[in-house]
């Protein structure tokens, strides 16, 4: 027969406290991405706008250079079309499509324009020139 040991188990405590430091970094980390996520400051939330902003204008760029060239705007006409898609689009977007509230001291209309205009630009030329290449070939 096998005798059992009734001795208690030996416990090296350096080994069982890391252990419980590491869990209980694990369980802070996550709690404090958790909290995070909850409170937003003001500059996540500026961010935010700002990024959507500036993916719209990345797209109203490369859809109104194939608009206005489809319409048949060459040189100064074309000009006209893109700055007032430059500078009439971002408020549309701002105030009727991602209804953000216009607010004088964080979300004014500096914000509102700032975000987007270089991609705005390179997209309107670049699907611009590709366009009219495409339409003269054909």
């Amino acid at each position: 027969m096998v005798k059992k040991d009734n001795r208690p188990k030996r416990i090296n405590i350096k080994k069982e406290r890391k252990k419980l430091i590491k869990e209980k970094r694990k369980l802070s980390s996550k709690q404090e991405q958790q909290e995070e996520k909850k409170h937003k400051t003001n500059l996540d939330i500026r961010l935010e706008k700002e990024t959507k902003l500036y993916w719209v204008r990345a797209a109203t760029g490369a859809l109104s250079a194939v608009i206005g060239r489809l319409i048949g705007f060459i040189g100064w006409p074309m000009l006209i079309w893109m700055l007032c898609f430059w500078f009439l689009s971002p408020f549309l977007f701002n105030f009727i499509v991602l209804r953000y509230n216009y607010d004088k001291e964080e979300w004014n209309w500096k914000n509102i324009i700032k975000p987007g205009i270089g991609i705005f630009f390179l997209l309107f030329m670049i699907v611009g020139v590709i366009t009219h290449t495409l339409l003269a070939f054909l």
